[in-house]
């Protein structure tokens, strides 16, 4: 892996601050405690803040997270995983890139069950 892995523990935001939540369809690797992400996850994005700066300013909040660089050096479950080093965007409601993804906190230790 090129840096810690990405797993449902781990810390993301986007760019604005809103909290990136993960829903993993892995149930088999685990790292810290969590299980592995994938590219193919679902990344949803909560508490957004950002508005388009107008008369009045109009509320374009991220929504999603799509991945565009996974971990070179890993699959699971025949998917690419993510890591420290992988490059996502945050989407809006029109899927309109808003920046990219910031990675807070990721797990040293990957095992199996």
């Amino acid at each position: 892996m090129a840096g810690g892995a990405l797993t449902t523990l781990s810390t993301l935001q986007c760019p604005h601050g809103g909290s990136v939540i993960i829903a993993s369809s892995n149930t088999k690797v685990q790292a810290g405690g969590g299980f592995a992400a994938t590219m193919n996850d679902v990344f949803s994005v909560a508490g957004c803040p950002f508005m388009i700066p107008a008369t009045p300013p109009i509320p374009s909040p991220c929504l999603t997270v799509q991945w565009l660089v996974g971990d070179l050096r890993i699959l699971i479950n025949n998917q690419p995983g993510l890591s420290q080093s992988s490059v996502g965007l945050c989407l809006n409601a029109q899927q309109i890139p808003q920046g990219p993804v910031v990675i807070a906190a990721t797990q040293p230790q990957v095992s199996s069950q």
